[in-house]
């Protein structure tokens, strides 16, 4: 979706825009709106410049400037591609994302985003440690060697996406990930790790997806999709 240039410069109108999908005849029928499980159209409230940069201070990162503004200008989270945006909260604990996931914890936000080389290695290195039965001399010390390593993987998971945030999620155990720290600082990932897929970068016409463009490319669908067009 082309962008204009009131958009270039902010999200003028798009809160609007979004909150008066509601009401459109066919708003159900948009992937992940749907009334009892879906976004429904709702977006949280937007967060003032103090409170965002109260989050960015605990997290130790700036976050890349289309997401930032649109906290500031659209709202903390709430309807969006897929499922909708994990709200950008904070409680008693501090900020985090509310999907209770532990990779938006934010503890693992100042690292640099793993390069697909690096992550590929740990990876590898990870899988080679597997465990073979006919190495063990009774299946006591198999299973107990494979919980071990299976453990190890609890640990390297989170690590493998480190300096992303978790924005949302597609369904299936799929995720969306926006990069924070590193490189590849506000470009966004697909994580179908959960069918052994690896991490991609989502990509447009000529170039990797930021924030603004994802957004606002699902909105014009989602609009459309909305008025039966």
């Amino acid at each position: 979706m082309a962008e204009t240039a009131e958009r270039a410069a902010g999200w003028a109108g798009v809160r609007e825009e979004v909150l008066a999908l509601r009401e459109a005849p066919f708003a159900a029928k948009v992937f992940g709106a749907g009334q009892g499980f879906g976004h429904e159209f709702r977006l949280e409230a937007p967060l003032g410049e103090a409170e965002v940069a109260a989050a960015e201070a605990e997290f130790g990162v700036s976050f890349p400037p289309d997401y930032r503004s649109f906290l500031l200008e659209v709202g903390a989270g709430g309807a969006g591609p897929h499922y909708g945006l994990f709200p950008l909260q904070r409680d008693g604990q501090g900020w985090h994302w509310s999907d209770g996931g532990v990779r938006n914890d934010g503890t693992l936000l100042g690292r640099d985003f793993l390069s697909v080389e690096e992550r590929t290695r740990r990876e590898t290195e990870y899988e080679a440690r597997e465990p073979v039965e006919a190495d063990f001399p009774d299946e006591e010390s198999y299973r107990a060697a494979f919980r071990a390593w299976d453990e190890e993987w609890e640990r390297l998971d989170p690590e493998l996406t480190a300096g992303a945030i978790c924005l949302n999620h597609e369904g299936c155990g799929y995720y969306i990930l926006l990069v924070v720290t590193g490189p590849e600082r506000g470009t966004l990932w697909f994580d179908g790790r959960a069918a052994d897929l690896s991490l991609q970068p989502l990509t447009g016409e000529a170039e990797r997806l930021g924030f603004r463009a994802w957004y606002l490319d699902w909105l014009a669908r989602a609009t459309r999709e909305a008025h039966g067009r």
